[in-house]
């Protein structure tokens, strides 16, 4: 049986880099302003939550 190749580090990082950077933008986002600005950072601090539950779904079946 022939080795697999390695995958590349953006394969496997890419997507927890995007949910970091998303994430930190909603963290800056509701330290600076408030009103609509309030209402996207809610929705970029909501990414991991509805990322888990995606995962948790993904694995039951």
């Amino acid at each position: 049986m022939k080795p697999r190749a390695p995958l590349p580090l953006l394969a496997i990082f890419g997507i927890p880099i995007a949910i970091a950077l998303v994430t930190t933008a909603g963290l800056v986002t509701a330290l600076l302003d408030d009103g609509l600005v309030d209402a996207l950072s809610w929705a970029a601090l909501s990414v991991p939550i509805l990322a888990a539950a995606w995962s948790w779904r993904k694995r039951e079946r």
